[in-house]
C-alpha cells in the first residue's frame, strides 16, 4: 500500500495565500494544499500527495518509482487519495477495444475512506461501463467493494481511476487489489450493502446545497421547483441523518419516506445525478413543512408555511426553523426591537449573534472579505465566517443588538434549500435579506433537535416554529471559522467537518478522549486515524453531559472503534473527567495535562513524528497545572509522550474563580498588586471596582485567602482590556479579549520595538531546573503610565498585543539556544485571536523558526480531544 500518490505542481492558485497550488495527477489535475510544506513547491516540481495534502517534494526519480507502483495497481495493493477536483481535469481514457485472444481477468477492490453517501457506488458504475467491465459494487462496514472482471488493461485503469478520479467529495484513504477466479457474466451491478464486516466507513460531513440542485430549485419548468429538501450525490443531508452503517436509505432517517416512482427511477438510473443519493425526495415523496402557531397547531403546509414564516419575520417575529443539525431561532437582523427580544427571551447577554445573508452581495454590503474569505465563506462547508464590519456598511445598518461592541461579524450564506427559498426566489414577495440565526437553545443547553421537545422548550422564546417531519438523528451546531495568517483558523469545528477523519502521525490502540470542560468535544482514535466530534458545549449542564454520552455512542457505532481506555484532563473536577470515569467500566481512565494536550493537538495536526519535540506555546484562559496552580501561559518543550515547563508568566492572585473571569477589574486589580501599584482611583478598573469588594479584595490578596496563583494569558489580557478603560465586566467567556483585539486592529499600523513598547521582564529562576518566569509587571506598569497620560485605548490595545508576541519570539529565541529546537506550536485559545497570532507568526518566520499553528482543528478546547488522544497513546 503506498503512502501517497505523486504529482507534478502546474501552478500555484492565486487568492489562496500561496496555500493551494494545481497539481497534475496522471493527467487529472487538481488543487492540493500545500500550505505543509516547509517551502512552497515551483511548478514542475514533483510533489508526494496523501488525503488532499502534499507532504513532501520529491525528485522525478522518485516520482517514477511511485508511479510504478500506481501501474502495477492489477498485481498489488495502492492507496489513493481524495482532494478537490479543478474542473479543468482531462476526460477520462477511453477504454481500448477488447483484445479476444486476451484472457479475462477478475479482481476485488477494497476502498476505504470517506466513500458513503458522496456517489461512489455510481462512479464506481459509470467507470466500470466505461472501461467495458462486469461485476459489482456495493457497500460494507469498512466502505465500498468493487469486484470487476474484464481485459486486464482495462482492470488495471479502473484500479488507477479509483486512485485518482473520484468524486468531488470522497476522500480515499486505501485501495486494495485482490485477484479472484474470473466467473463470466454480462453486466455490472450494484448489489446490496453488507454489514458482516467490522464497521469502519469514514462517513461524509453534510453538504451545502450544489448549483445544480440551485438552478432546479429556481426553475419552474424542474420537477423540484421550490422543493425544500432538493439533493443529490454532491450536497445534502450525510452525518446528521445516519442512523447506522453501511450507509443506505434505510440506515438514515429517510428510511421512512418511501420513493416515487419518479425518484426511484432516477436513484436507478446510472446516467442520472441522483443515482443512489440515499436523501433523494421531491414533492410527491420527501418530507413535509409545516408552520406551528404560538398555540402549538399547525396553521400553514408546505410552500404556504414559507411565504407565512417569512412574512412573520419581516412583522418582527421570532421563528424556530428546523435546519440540518437543530432548531435555529431566526429574526429580522435589521430589526432592533426583534433582535433585542430575542437577546431578551434567549438571555444571551451581549454575545454576538451569527447573521445568515441572501446572498454573496447582501454580505460584502455589510463585512470587508478578501478572497481567502470569499473562498471560505461560499465553499462546500458555509461555516459562519469572521469577518470585519464595514463602516458604514453599504446598505442599511443591521440591528446594533446583533454583535454589540463587537468589530467582527459573523455571517454566513444559506447552505440548505430550505433556506434559500426562506429568503425567497423568483417572484416572491420579498422579505428581510439578513437574518439572526443562532442555535435554537436556552443558553448553555445543547441545540435542540426534537420536535416536541422544541414545542416545549423553545414555547418561551419563539412566535412560531417552521419544522419538517424528517428526523435529525445526530445534533450538529453550525461551524464557525476564521481566516489569519494564510490559513483557515478553526473556532467550533462541527457542521459540513464533522466527522471527518484527522491522519495520525503513528498507530494508536482503541482510544477514547473524553475533552475538556469548555467547548467541549470528544474523540475516538485507533491504527493511524482519528474522529473528532462536532461541537458539544460547556460541560455546565446536565443536558449537555448527556450529550456527550449520545455523541460517544453515536461516533463508537459510525467508527467500530470500541476503546480499551479512556483520556481525560487531569483537572478533578473537571465534568468530562467524571463523564469518563463513570463511563470507563473497569477500563483504565489516563489522565492528560491541558496544555499538553493543546501542543499536542497542534503536532498532531501537521503530522510530527513520536520522537520528535518543539518550543510550545499555550496561551488560555485556564487550565489545571502540575502543581496545583491555574495555568494558561506556558512555554513547553514537548513532545507526545511528555513536556517540561520552560517558561510560565509569572503567578498573581486568581480570587474568586469565576466571579474573576465574570468582572477583569478584580484581575486589573490583581496585577497592579502584584506589580506593587497603587490602586490610584483614577484608574478606571480601580474605580470600576466597589470600595467595599475592593477592601475585600486587598485582604485575600494580602492573605491568600480564597485565592489560587495563576499564570493564565488570558486573564491577563482580561486585566489590560480593564485598566485601559475598555471593559470591566463581560458576559461570555473572552469578551474583554475580544473587544481589545478590535482595538487593536483598529490601530494604524503595529507598534515596533521602540522607546513606547511595552516588555515583558524575563526571570531566569535560581534552580536551573525550573522555569523562566516571563514577569508582566513591567508591562502593567506601562500601560498605567500611558493610562495616565491620555494614550488612546486602540494604541495600549496594539502595544500589549506586540508585547505578547514579542515576549514569545524572546522566549523561543532562548529555547532554541539551549535545546537546539527550531520548530514552534502555538496552541490555546487565546490564539483565536487574529492580530496576535498573525504577529507572532510572522516574527517567529522573521527568525527562522518553522510555525506550527492550528488549521484543522481548533486553538481552543475543541482541539483537546485529539491532542489528549496523542500523549495517551504515547505512553
Amino acid at each position: 500500500m503506498c503512502l501517497g500518490i505523486p504529482g507534478r505542481v502546474v501552478e500555484i492558485v492565486e487568492g489562496y495565500a500561496d496555500q493551494l497550488a494545481l497539481v497534475d495527477v496522471e493527467g487529472a489535475r487538481r488543487r492540493i494544499n500545500i500550505g505543509m510544506l516547509d517551502t512552497p513547491p515551483a511548478a514542475g516540481d514533483w510533489v508526494l500527495l496523501h488525503m488532499g495534502f502534499a507532504m513532501e517534494i520529491i525528485d522525478e526519480a522518485k516520482a517514477a518509482q511511485a508511479l510504478s507502483g500506481l501501474e502495477m495497481m492489477g498485481s498489488g495493493a495502492r492507496e489513493g487519495e481524495g482532494g478537490e477536483t479543478d474542473d479543468r481535469r482531462t476526460p477520462p481514457r477511453e477504454s481500448a477495444p477488447v483484445d479476444t485472444q486476451q484472457p479475462r481477468v477478475r479482481r476485488r477492490f477494497e476502498v476505504r475512506g470517506v466513500v458513503q453517501g458522496v456517489g461512489f457506488r455510481p462512479f464506481v458504475y459509470v467507470t466500470a461501463a466505461a472501461l467495458a467491465l462486469t461485476g459489482s459494487v456495493a457497500n460494507t462496514g469498512s466502505g465500498v467493494v468493487a469486484e470487476v472482471e474484464g481485459d486486464p488493461e482495462a482492470v488495471a485503469e479502473f484500479g488507477r481511476r479509483l486512485c485518482t478520479d473520484p468524486p468531488p467529495l470522497a476522500v480515499v484513504e486505501s485501495v486494495t487489489g485482490t485477484d479472484q477466479p474470473p466467473t463470466g457474466g454480462a453486466e455490472f451491478v450494484i448489489a446490496d450493502s453488507s454489514a458482516t464486516d467490522r464497521v469502519r466507513t469514514l462517513v461524509s460531513p453534510d453538504t451545502a446545497t450544489c448549483r445544480d440542485c440551485l438552478t432546479e430549485l429556481r426553475d419552474p419548468a424542474d420537477r423540484r421547483h421550490r422543493h425544500p429538501f432538493i439533493t443529490c450525490t454532491h450536497c445534502g443531508p450525510r452525518f446528521t441523518i445516519v442512523t447506522g452503517m453501511p450507509y443506505d436509505r434505510a440506515a438514515t432517517t429517510m428510511a421512512g419516506f418511501e420513493m416515487c416512482d419518479d425518484c426511484r427511477a432516477e436513484y436507478d438510473d446510472p446516467r442520472d445525478r441522483r443515482f443512489h443519493a440515499q436523501p433523494i425526495a421531491c414533492h410527491a415523496c420527501g418530507p413535509r413543512l409545516e408552520l406551528i402557531g404560538e398555540d402549538g397547531r399547525a396553521v400553514h403546509h408546505g410552500d404556504e408555511a414559507l411565504r407565512a414564516a417569512r412574512r412573520l419575520l419581516a412583522e418582527g417575529k421570532i421563528v424556530a426553523i428546523k435546519g440540518l443539525g437543530g432548531y435555529h431561532l431566526a429574526c429580522d437582523a435589521r430589526d432592533e426591537a426583534a433582535v433585542t427580544e430575542l437577546r431578551r427571551r434567549k438571555r444571551r447577554g451581549g454575545k454576538p449573534f451569527a447573521v445568515m445573508v441572501a446572498d454573496l452581495d447582501v454580505a460584502e454590503e455589510l463585512v470587508t472579505i478578501t478572497d481567502d474569505e470569499r473562498a471560505l465563506l461560499t465553499g462546500t462547508r458555509k461555516p459562519i465566517v469572521l469577518l470585519p464590519r464595514r463602516t458604514p456598511p453599504v446598505s442599511g445598518e443591521l440591528a446594533e443588538a446583533v454583535a454589540p461592541g463587537n468589530p467582527d461579524l459573523g455571517v454566513l450564506l444559506p447552505y440548505t434549500p430550505l433556506h434559500t427559498l426562506l429568503f425567497g426566489v423568483g417572484d416572491d414577495t420579498p422579505g428581510p435579506d439578513a437574518l439572526v440565526m443562532t442555535s435554537g437553545n436556552r443558553s448553555g443547553e445543547p441545540i435542540v433537535t426534537d420536535d416536541a421537545r422544541a414545542l416545549s422548550e423553545l414555547a418561551p422564546l419563539v412566535d412560531a416554529w417552521l419544522r419538517h417531519d424528517r428526523p435529525i438523528q445526530v445534533p450538529c451546531d453550525d461551524s464557525v471559522s476564521r481566516f489569519v495568517a494564510g490559513a483557515e483558523l478553526p473556532v467550533r469545528r462541527s457542521r459540513g467537518y464533522a466527522p471527518l477523519p484527522l491522519a495520525l502521525p503513528f498507530d494508536i490502540p482503541p482510544l477514547l478522549a473524553a475533552g475538556a470542560d469548555l467547548k467541549n468535544t470528544c474523540a475516538l482514535g485507533e491504527g493511524g486515524y482519528a474522529w473528532v466530534s462536532q461541537h458539544i458545549g460547556d460541560m455546565d449542564d446536565l443536558s449537555t453531559v448527556d450529550a456527550l454520552t449520545r455523541t460517544a455512542a453515536h461516533l463508537g457505532a459510525l467508527t467500530g472503534v470500541e476503546p480499551e481506555q479512556l483520556v481525560a484532563d487531569s483537572h478533578p473536577g473537571y465534568r468530562s473527567g467524571a463523564w469518563a470515569r463513570t463511563h470507563a467500566k473497569g477500563r483504565a481512565v489516563r489522565t492528560v495535562q491541558h496544555h499538553h494536550a493543546h501542543i499536542a493537538a497542534v503536532l498532531g495536526e501537521h503530522g510530527l513524528g513520536p520522537g520528535e519535540s518543539v518550543i510550545g506555546f499555550a496561551y488560555d484562559g485556564t487550565g489545571h497545572g502540575a502543581d496545583g496552580a491555574v495555568w494558561g501561559g506556558e512555554a513547553l518543550i514537548a513532545d507526545y509522550k511528555s513536556y517540561r515547563r520552560a517558561a510560565h508568566l509569572a503567578y498573581v492572585p486568581l480570587a474568586g474563580g469565576d466571579a474573576s473571569v465574570l468582572r477583569p477589574y478584580r484581575m486589573a486589580l490583581a496585577h497592579l498588586h502584584a506589580a506593587g501599584i497603587d490602586w490610584d482611583e483614577r484608574l478606571p478598573a480601580v474605580a470600576a471596582c466597589p470600595a467595599r469588594e475592593r477592601d475585600v479584595l486587598a485582604h485575600q490578596f494580602a492573605t491568600g485567602f480564597g485565592c489560587v496563583p495563576t499564570s493564565s494569558m488570558g486573564r491577563l489580557f482580561d486585566a489590560v482590556a480593564s485598566l485601559a478603560g475598555v471593559r470591566h465586566e463581560v458576559a461570555y467567556e473572552a469578551e474583554a479579549a475580544i473587544a481589545l483585539e478590535g482595538l487593536a486592529r483598529s490601530a494604524a499600523g503595529e507598534p515596533a520595538r521602540s522607546a513606547d513598547a511595552y516588555a515583558f521582564a524575563l526571570v531566569d529562576p535560581a534552580d536551573p531546573g525550573e522555569p523562566v518566569v516571563a514577569d508582566p509587571g513591567p508591562v502593567i506598569r506601562a500601560v498605567v503610565s500611558d493610562v495616565s497620560a491620555g494614550v488612546p485605548a486602540e494604541l495600549i490595545a496594539a502595544r500589549f498585543h506586540a508585547a505578547v508576541a514579542a515576549l514569545t519570539v524572546d522566549l523561543a529565541e532562548l529555547f532554541r539556544r539551549r535545546t537546539g529546537l527550531g520548530a514552534v506550536a502555538l496552541g490555546g485559545g487565546v490564539f483565536q485571536n487574529a492580530v496576535l497570532l498573525e504577529s507572532t507568526q510572522r516574527a517567529l518566520r522573521a527568525k527562522d523558526f518553522t510555525v506550527l499553528r492550528p488549521v484543522l482543528l481548533p486553538p481552543n478546547d475543541g482541539g483537546v480531544a485529539f491532542g489528549q488522544l496523542l500523549v495517551a497513546a504515547s505512553g
